[in-house]
């Protein structure tokens, strides 16, 4: 919405220039109410008495987070800018649900490794991989991430699930 407003002030600038427009106060009132409609709008739809606009941009972003989840470079500030909202606007979203932007994007990361490393087909897949894959770019700090979220390493959790798999209730 700002850089809406912003290219229209340019414009109409560049436009009053090249003509020489003498009424100059009309064109800045006329502008500044423009930018005030789109700033009542903006605030209306994000407001909280308006939770539809809220939600859907919350949906929006978690959308993208999870597009993005293998990027390594996923961070608030990536998120925030593909929304075209600010980081702080961004981490206020998160707070409402008690966590931050970080831990959410963490969280997802992690359960996103958790059934991978459970899967049969990724069985020959190294944990270094996995964790790599959804954007883990440290194998020590996702190993701790991972130990500190679900109580058991990596190696556990595969070895663990491997062995649910290979036992057969019916023998």
């Amino acid at each position: 919405m700002g850089s809406l407003a912003s290219q229209f002030l340019r414009t109409l600038a560049t436009q009053a220039r090249a003509h020489r427009a003498r009424p100059g106060h009309h064109l800045a009132r006329s502008a500044s109410d423009i930018v005030a409609i789109l700033v009542t709008e903006l605030l209306d739809r994000e407001s909280p008495e308006h939770p539809t606009g809220v939600a859907e941009l919350l949906s929006r972003i978690r959308a993208h987070i999870e597009q993005n989840l293998a990027d390594p470079d996923l961070s608030p500030e990536s998120i925030a800018r593909s929304q075209h909202i600010s980081v702080r606007y961004l981490h206020k979203l998160f707070q409402q649900d008690g966590m931050t932007v970080g831990q959410w994007v963490r969280r997802r990361r992690l359960d996103a490794c958790r059934r991978d490393l459970g899967r049969p087909s990724r069985r020959q897949t190294s944990v270094s991989a996995v964790a790599h894959r959804w954007g883990f770019v440290s194998h020590s700090h996702f190993s701790r991430a991972f130990r500190d979220a679900f109580g058991v390493s990596p190696r556990e959790w595969q070895a663990y699930a491997a062995g649910i798999e290979g036992h057969n209730p019916a023998s």
